[in-house]
């Protein structure tokens, strides 16, 4: 089983290659027909769609920088895991999500990155106690 610091230090690194993908994205280097399920109708739709993806994504690193104590803050642990808790709930129902995508690459890629990040998420949170022997 991987520690919870080097589930932090994934979560950050691939939720950071996700932002620049959605970036790409937002520029159009990369056609959006193949992100939101293949829903989006046009660019304007796009544009709202990926900021709203980058702002996530942005809280996102800035809730794990706060976990592993990467950034200062005077915000409890428990109200951290709290947010990542729902970390694990979100990205669980993106998975199910990207099964009835349109696009191919959104189901070959983003199923298991958003299967692997909540596991990864439920690793962060998931604190084994140590049972006392008596």
């Amino acid at each position: 089983m991987i520690s919870q610091k080097q589930a932090l230090n994934i979560m950050i690194v691939l939720l950071s290659l996700v932002m620049l993908f959605h970036l790409s994205v937002f520029m159009q280097f990369i056609p959006y027909t193949i992100v939101w399920a293949g829903k989006l109708n046009n660019l304007q739709e796009m544009r709202v769609f990926e900021s709203v993806s980058l702002l996530l994504g942005t809280f996102n690193i800035a809730v794990f920088l706060m976990k592993g104590n990467y950034i200062r803050h005077k915000i409890s642990m428990k109200f951290i895991n709290g947010i990542i808790w729902f970390f694990v709930l979100l990205f669980s129902f993106n998975t199910v999500g990207n099964l009835f995508a349109k696009s191919d690459f959104e189901l070959y890629v983003f199923t298991p990155l958003t299967f692997i990040s909540a596991l990864l998420c439920l690793r962060i949170v998931w604190i084994k106690q140590k049972v006392r022997q008596s």
